[in-house]
């Protein structure tokens, strides 16, 4: 993979070549996309979708704050902002061409990374990370099932193996009418954004993380392939056609998540009570004990000021790890021969495991996380049961009143009955993971009869 090609500032329809020297220094294109992005409808619902923990109902006047999709894909961006430009800077040394011939700056990487990384959690369904599984459950094990002999593989798996990073691509890509190429990102931003290049199937054919989950369904697989092209991703052999080696930026933007779900998610375990602070506190010690000024940690009397002391040295902590291992394997990555996250391969691994694993069994596994996540499998389940008896029925021309009904209440661009079984299966699945955790349960209790 070449860098100059990485960077490409082309966009869906575009007829003409995009070159960086040529780009409007106050409108930078790779800005452009963030703020489509961030006006965008798909982005705001994040405001009103879960993180990890539901919104506590009282838990003190000082601890009311945890963080939805939306604060959390804000941090994510602003930690992959610093972590794009600090490698940019990095790499623009190592390949002054970058600069000199084509005109990019190192705030150009920071601007892909920030971009991509606020756009990480965008496709995303209700109810935290049990959504996802959720609607593949209802294909795999649900009434959704009897449509698997009316698919192809590829579109059965699609399904079963619901992906909100494959639904993030659609949201962000897809036309509509009147609306050719959806947002119209960047196809360096789109690259970035791809954390795992490949299609549902083949399932997990490597070891190598970008083969981990899959990242676009069928019905963007046109697409998927023209960026792909356009950017030049480097061919995955153990995944032949179809499979690709991840964007070098990508590694940055899964570096900015992996950062703020270990040390945000942890700090909420902590505001909301589910981890004790002094306890909390010694393992932030524990990976920031190399960089702590213990003069101005002890000179802190409120345990609230120590903990945002920490939580802010300790992202800057991961931060530098991050670009550090980055730059080392920098060539490596470029080949498609890294095949771990870097947080993966850091110093502070060891730090970093103990707190994901004191944050599962104390804050992903609390009373209150499996409680949201049971309700989100029936709503979802319940949703998807009705809308799409109601599609198909009206496909096959057994629609009855209720039925008409049902689809009215649809946004418009998911009422079309009159066209295939995956896409009215997969336009439905993609309509109730649009949906944030306030509608769905509001839509689930009209339906269902609980509320008029």
């Amino acid at each position: 993979m070449e860098w100059e090609q990485l960077l490409s500032l082309k966009r869906q329809g575009d007829t003409h070549k995009r070159l960086r020297k040529e780009q409007e220094e106050t409108r930078l294109g790779f800005e452009v996309d963030y703020d489509r992005i961030i006006f965008s409808s798909a982005f705001r619902s994040l405001q009103d979708k879960t993180q990890v923990v539901p919104m506590p109902i009282s838990v003190g006047s000082n601890k009311d704050f945890v963080h939805t999709r939306l604060t959390h894909s804000l941090e994510v961006s602003v930690v992959g902002r610093s972590l794009g430009r600090t490698a940019g800077q990095q790499i623009l040394s190592k390949y002054p061409y970058l600069s000199e011939v084509h005109g990019y700056h190192f705030n150009d990487f920071g601007a892909i990374v920030a971009a991509s990384a606020l756009a990480h959690d965008i496709g995303n369904p209700p109810f935290g990370h049990s959504g996802e599984k959720a609607i593949g459950n209802y294909f795999k094990q649900g009434k959704g099932q009897s449509y698997q002999a009316l698919l192809t593989p590829e579109q059965y798996q699609d399904l079963v193996d619901f992906e909100g990073n494959a639904n993030g691509f659609k949201l962000l890509t897809e036309a509509r009418e009147g609306v050719p190429g959806g947002l119209r990102l960047s196809y360096a931003t789109l690259g970035a954004f791809m954390k795992y290049p490949k299609a549902s199937l083949p399932k997990k054919p490597s070891k190598h993380i970008a083969d981990k989950k899959f990242g676009f369904f069928q019905s963007e697989k046109d697409f998927f392939q023209e960026v792909v092209e356009e950017i030049g991703l480097a061919p995955n052999p153990d995944n032949p056609g179809i499979g690709f080696f991840r964007h070098p930026l990508t590694y940055l933007v899964e570096a900015a998540d992996d950062i703020c779900y270990t040390i945000i998610d942890f700090e909420d375990g902590i505001h909301l009570g589910l981890i004790p602070e002094e306890y909390a506190l010694e393992y932030l010690i524990n990976l920031v004990r190399d960089n702590i000024n213990t003069k101005k940690y002890n000179a802190m009397t409120h345990s609230s000021d120590r903990l945002s002391y920490l939580r802010a040295l300790a992202i800057n902590t991961l931060i530098r790890d991050a670009v550090d291992v980055f730059v080392q394997n920098e060539a490596d990555i470029l080949r498609g021969e890294f095949d771990s996250a870097l947080l993966d391969k850091g110093k502070y691994q060891a730090q970093v495991e103990d707190i994901i694993k004191l944050s599962v069994e104390k804050i992903y596994q609390s009373t209150e996380v499996v409680d949201k996540e049971l309700a989100g499998y029936r709503i979802i389940s319940d949703l998807l049961d009705i809308y799409t008896n109601a599609l198909i029925n009206t496909k096959e021309g057994n629609d009855s009143n209720y039925d008409r009904l049902l689809i009215k209440s649809l946004p418009e661009n998911y009422r079309n009955a009159d066209t295939s079984i995956y896409k009215i299966l997969l336009d439905t699945s993609c309509f109730v993971a649009s949906l944030s955790d306030s509608a769905a349960v509001h839509i689930h209790d009209k339906l269902t009869g609980r509320k008029i």
